[in-house]
């Protein structure tokens, strides 16, 4: 009998055993083998279908780029329809319906945007035109607020292609005395006007109405009467049987000549508010009577804290934050010399049950000063109240957790938003007087402009 001495063993697979061609022939149906290719068509077919594989690829990365473009717009090329020639360096400029004013090295200038003409200009002070605001009143009629280079702001009233000077806002006999314009806004439909002044050692802001309905009378009055004149010119110009023509200066024009407009008026001084010192107050009777009712929240002056408990605040507050002032630099409060203000339309707020407003016309002013935590509101009512402008306090206050940063008013003049120096939005809304929502930005970040979209 034939024993095996030891189990029987799978041999081990040999290298001639493997397929040479086909590395995934376990994947091939068995019945297939008889229709193999013979070499070469099976290296050429191989070769075909690497090609189509890479083509395939290519294919399928062009339109991953083509979707990948699809949300991208290309931007528009916009070149110049018109050119306006001026004569002098054009440092700034402003529209206002179908004019262009240009501040100009030398006084202004204004472009009419129909046949791109030099209409009118106007260098009389010789002076240099670095900021322009401009509106329009209607009727032919636009104001515009010029700052020069030394800082003094022209009031022009613009009507039949004519400047017409009004008064410079801030120019003063004594020069030492003189203040620096650094913002001027007009506010919409062109009732009122504001400018922020700074001067040697303080900063102020100045409110004017504009009486723009009266220059509106004016300018038809003298239109009526410019019309006639011309009519009267023609008629003798047609009887005359003169032939020769003479090339002359243009005549001053009648409603340059003969127009007589009314000054602005200065309603409101806000100065930026005073750092908060020791109470002067011997009593919570004296603190009471210093304040004029209970109905709104203050600037914090009415207060029993003595000079004393200043310093021992500060002292304890000093020696236990020593290393981080250290660190940070702390500098010592001064009075702010930048505001941004805004004029508001009638609202909750800033109306009293027996004012009678207009929802197109200002009512007031809200103001924020530089490194500031109030946002204060004041009434554009209060030279007929007979208040000292000097000591103006506002009518509406509303803190803020930290120093506003920036702040901006919708279109519609309902919403406020206020952006602090801790980076956080809040939008009010100004008719009910409640924040709407509370935004946090990232941390460490500043934030130097808002605006409504």
């Amino acid at each position: 009998v034939n024993t095996r001495k030891h189990p029987l063993g799978i041999p081990p697979p040999s290298e001639k055993d493997w397929p040479k061609d086909e590395e995934d022939f376990f994947l091939l149906d068995p019945d297939r083998e008889r229709d193999a290719l013979p070499q070469p068509f099976r290296m050429i077919n191989k070769l075909v279908m690497q090609v189509f594989e890479s083509a395939m690829e290519i294919i399928e990365r062009r339109e991953m780029l083509r979707e990948a473009q699809k949300p991208k717009v290309q931007p528009k090329m916009c070149f110049p329809t018109a050119e306006f020639q001026v004569t002098e360096r054009a440092n700034c400029l402003a529209v206002s319906g179908k004019y262009i004013f240009v501040g100009l090295s030398e006084g202004l200038a204004a472009f009419n945007t129909c046949d791109f003409k030099d209409v009118c200009a106007w260098d009389t002070a010789k002076t240099e035109i670095c900021a322009i605001h401009a509106l329009d009143l209607g009727n032919e009629c636009h104001v515009l607020l010029a700052v020069d280079e030394m800082g003094l702001v022209w009031l022009f009233c613009f009507h039949r292609e004519s400047f017409l000077l009004v008064k410079i806002l801030n120019e003063v006999e004594d020069i030492s005395q003189r203040s620096t314009c650094v913002e001027e806004v007009l506010s919409r439909g062109g009732d009122y006007a504001g400018i922020l002044l700074q001067g040697n050692t303080e900063a102020w802001l100045e409110i004017y109405q504009l009486p723009k309905d009266s220059w509106l009378t004016e300018m038809e009055k003298n239109a009526g009467a410019t019309e006639e004149l011309a009519c009267s010119e023609g008629r003798s110009s047609c009887l005359s049987k003169v032939g020769t023509f003479l090339l002359q200066e243009p005549p001053v024009s009648a409603v340059q000549a003969d127009v007589e407009l009314d000054l602005p008026v200065l309603l409101l001084t806000v100065r930026p508010p005073k750092p908060i010192t020791g109470t002067s107050f011997k009593g919570p009777l004296d603190a009471l009577k210093g304040m004029d009712d209970d109905s709104m929240l203050g600037l914090g002056y009415n207060h029993l804290i003595k000079d004393s408990q200043w310093e021992l605040q500060e002292a304890i507050f000093c020696s236990t934050y020593r290393e981080y002032l250290e660190a940070e630099g702390v500098t010592k409060e001064e009075i702010p010399r930048h505001a941004t203000f805004h004029f508001l339309l009638p609202s909750r707020i800033l109306m009293g049950p027996e004012m009678e407003v207009q929802p197109d016309i200002p009512v007031g002013i809200g103001v924020h000063w530089d490194g500031n935590h109030n946002f204060c509101l004041y009434l554009l009512n209060h030279s007929l109240q007979g208040k000292a402008d000097s000591d103006l306090m506002p009518d509406v206050v509303w803190p803020c957790a930290a120093p506003i940063a920036c702040s901006a008013v919708s279109f519609c003049s309902r919403y406020l938003a206020l952006a602090g120096e801790d980076a956080t939005i809040t939008i009010w809304d100004k008719h009910l007087g409640y924040p709407l929502s509370v935004t946090t930005i990232l941390e460490e970040r500043f934030i130097r402009s808002i605006h409504f979209l």
